[in-house]
């Protein structure tokens, strides 16, 4: 039989861990949504996760050592006092072995009626991303130009916290330099994941202005930010809890971090390529399917239609790997020649 100090020491035992059970539960449901709600840079940080840098070190100003041939790096100012780092890399088919690899050089090539893709990536990491890395290979054998480049607060970009506004600008001002170099030659902006928040921004500026892109690729996009907050596996603790928009979504307007594609997407008036995976976690599939709803009802029908192509589970690409899908060139291609 348990002896009366036992007796004690197992409620005692067990008092202690309800009081544990009870801090945390505090701690969880009430002090973090309450530091979130009233810490713009908290929010900042966690919609962008610029702090994420795998791999840890990179030579930004040499991309060919990290396996990129015929490529370059420079700088683009986007406002005053911010730098931002940019790659251009050629097409698998300019014969490189040239001894003229001087800027005016690369410049030109941008204007010989290849396509070219600028590409906005997703939050976290940097354009050296490895699975961005092998998205700019599936570019350069399709013989596309590539020019990707890191927002404000990334890699050797300006490290200024960024929010909506400031990465559009960034987008715009790479956009505008893209532009005006490439001539002739079709132009399309393809983001991916939080880039396509960036992306529908930033071409709804464009094409209300008249100064559209040629086309745009949204790869694993989300409708708007409040119900990606919602559907993303970090959020599931607090998903059911009373309040939950109070503390978490509505801040994020506030604060400038309320991206809204399918609200933006209504005045793109170019062709759209969706493309989604149904086995994403990141980024769930009804999201970017919801997306393509609202361009549906929103879009004039004269205008060239939005398309939305969706990858079984089966095939694990997820979030970041629909570039491994083998049917993916043909539908680039099929693409590129709506886009005129």
């Amino acid at each position: 039989m348990l002896t009366l100090r036992k007796k004690r020491l197992i409620v005692r035992t067990l008092f202690d861990i309800v009081k544990v059970l009870i801090f945390l539960a505090l701690f969880l449901f009430i002090a973090l949504p309450f530091v979130f709600k009233y810490t713009p840079w908290i929010q900042r940080h966690l919609v962008f996760l610029p702090f994420v840098r795998v791999p840890g070190y990179i030579n930004f100003t040499d991309p060919e050592s990290v396996g990129l041939p015929g490529s370059r790096n420079f700088y683009l100012e986007s406002e005053p006092g911010v730098k931002l780092g940019v790659w251009q890399i050629l097409p698998a088919d300019i014969n490189d072995s040239t001894t003229d690899r001087s800027e005016k050089w690369f410049t030109e090539q941008l204007s010989d009626n290849r396509t070219v893709v600028l590409y906005l990536h997703g939050n976290s990491n940097n354009r050296a991303g490895p699975h961005r890395i092998e998205l700019y290979h599936f570019l350069r054998k399709l013989n596309y130009h590539i020019i990707t480049f890191d927002y404000r607060g990334y890699a050797d970009s300006t490290q200024l916290a960024p929010n909506e506004t400031a990465v559009v600008a960034d987008a715009k001002a790479v956009y505008d330099w893209v532009k005006e170099k490439t001539g002739s030659s079709k132009l399309i902006v393809w983001g991916h994941s939080l880039g396509t928040a960036v992306s529908s921004h930033l071409v709804a500026d464009l094409c209300l202005e008249g100064n559209r892109p040629d086309g745009l690729i949204l790869e694993s996009p989300f409708n708007n930010v409040f119900d990606e907050v919602r559907s993303h596996p970090m959020a599931w603790v607090w998903r059911k809890m009373p309040y939950f928009d109070w503390f978490f979504t509505s801040a994020l307007e506030k604060n400038d971090l309320g991206f809204v594609s399918d609200q933006r997407i209504s005045v793109i008036d170019i062709p759209i390529l969706i493309l989604h995976a149904k086995d994403d976690v990141v980024v769930p599939f009804m999201l970017g399917q919801a997306l393509y709803e609202a361009a549906e009802q929103s879009r004039s029908t004269d205008w060239p239609k939005a398309e939305f192509v969706g990858f079984e589970a089966e095939y694990g690409y997820a979030h970041k790997y629909i570039v491994r899908a083998p049917e993916l060139p043909e539908i680039i291609r099929k693409f590129e020649d709506r886009c005129e």
